[in-house]
């Protein structure tokens, strides 16, 4: 994307002498100092930084020492240069920009594609039909599709393959996703970035950890099972996956009971990938009859969710019962929608089984909650709750785009299909 910006500069017309792009990840850079790296631009292609206007790139930002507070110091003295850093550990910069940068840096965090940005880049948009323009009570404001089983195919191979651009158009990567996938993104982030960065200190540990959380996506855990399991410390793990996750490779969704209620303390959630590509690359690509498939479909629809910064998302479990997606209202704590994932489409003809989220919705005052399906699109009303069912390849692109096409909107007033 930066290579891009560089060359959309260039064709508007700005001097390529203006423009400098630095890969701050050399070796030969360790130990400079920001103003260094500028200063050698500005004698190399004799530029006037105060007097002319320049775009300078600086790429893995987080190898160079002190940079968040050199870069504000630079940006407050030279007011005609603009400055682009990008770094994969996202929380660290997030967390000194913030500190350093108030008012003056602006943050852009890119998370893995969504379904509808994988759709699109492939040119396979025309398997969905959009809905009409229309209020969003109506039923029909859900997209369509004419041939469900050409989107589920697509969708298997996002589960597999749809996470990074380059995975996508490359057929030598996806025949052996780990030499992409796991060994440029996530070893260079198990290896290198977060050991440099928190000082971890066994490795294998965290490898360990991570490949064990990636096989189980989407399932429930507890600090006191992964420790009795591995041996590790509760402690230790918990600071681990606090690393996973400022790395953004899993996200944890908390657990709240059959009132929507949150746990005062907190012992077991759930961790997803915030990509479900990346468990192919760890394993290896699963088939449409894979056990592993339903996990990774709702691993998949709350990776779009996870574009919508900040939703509220919780899964409700109880003994006995358990409901997947759950979205807080920010204002009053109530649930304001439930989501059931399912990869079957038993549950339309029998929706009486679903009686978790029909227990939950009539506790919480849902009227309509959402159930995914593999195939099919209708509704069902069991004791006054109308269970809609879409297929989880359609809700997932439609909660992608909308996600995409809508930020900044409310969650909880989005709804369902991130309408």
């Amino acid at each position: 994307m930066i290579h891009h910006a560089i060359q959309r500069l260039l064709n508007e017309g700005v001097p390529p002498r203006a423009i400098c792009y630095f890969s701050v990840d050399n070796p030969i850079y360790n130990m400079l100092r920001l103003e260094q790296f500028v200063s050698f631009y500005a004698t190399a292609a004799d530029f006037d930084l105060k007097s002319e206007v320049s775009y300078i790139f600086f790429d893995e930002i987080q190898y160079l020492k002190n940079w968040e507070t050199d870069l504000k110091s630079f940006v407050d003295t030279f007011s005609n240069v603009k400055v682009v850093v990008s770094g994969s550990a996202a929380a660290a910069l997030r967390l000194r920009s913030q500190e350093s940068g108030a008012g003056r840096f602006t943050d852009f965090l890119l998370p893995p594609l969504t379904f509808y940005e994988y759709l699109d880049l492939l040119g396979q948009s025309d398997l969905v039909t959009a809905p009409p323009e229309i209020g969003p009570q109506n039923r029909s404001h859900f997209f369509s599709t004419d041939d469900i089983s050409l989107l589920n195919q697509q969708f298997l191979n996002y589960l597999n393959y749809g996470g990074y651009p380059e995975v996508i158009f490359s057929k030598d990567i996806q025949s052996d996703p780990a030499r992409f996938i796991k060994s440029d993104i996530i070893d260079k982030v198990l290896l290198r970035d977060l050991p440099s960065l928190y000082g971890i200190n066994d490795i294998q540990e965290l490898n360990y950890l991570f490949t064990t959380l990636a096989f189980n996506t989407a399932d429930e855990i507890s600090l006191e099972g992964l420790s009795k399991h591995s041996g590790v410390a509760k402690n230790t793990i918990k600071r681990y996956i606090e690393y996973l996750e400022a790395a953004f490779l899993i996200r944890t969704v908390h657990r709240i009971d059959r009132s929507a209620k949150r746990f005062t303390r907190a012992t077991h959630f759930k961790v997803y990938l915030t990509n479900p590509s990346m468990r192919a690359a760890v394993f290896s690509p699963i088939t449409e009859n894979d056990p592993a498939l339903p996990l990774l479909a709702e691993t998949a629809i709350y990776s779009q969710w996870f574009h919508a910064e900040g939703t509220p998302l919780y899964y409700a479990r109880w003994k006995g019962g358990e409901v997947d997606i759950v979205c807080l209202d920010k204002t009053n704590q109530t649930a304001a929608w439930a989501v059931e994932v399912k990869w079957s489409d038993r549950y339309c003809s029998d929706p009486g089984e679903l009686k978790s989220l029909i227990d939950f919705c009539l506790e919480n005052s849902l009227s309509d909650p959402l159930v995914t399906s593999k195939s099919l699109t209708v509704d069902r009303e069991v004791k006054g709750i109308q269970l809609r069912f879409m297929p989880a390849s359609l809700y997932c692109y439609t909660v992608g785009h909308n996600i995409i096409r809508q930020k900044g909107r409310n969650p909880a007033e989005i709804g369902h299909v991130g309408i």
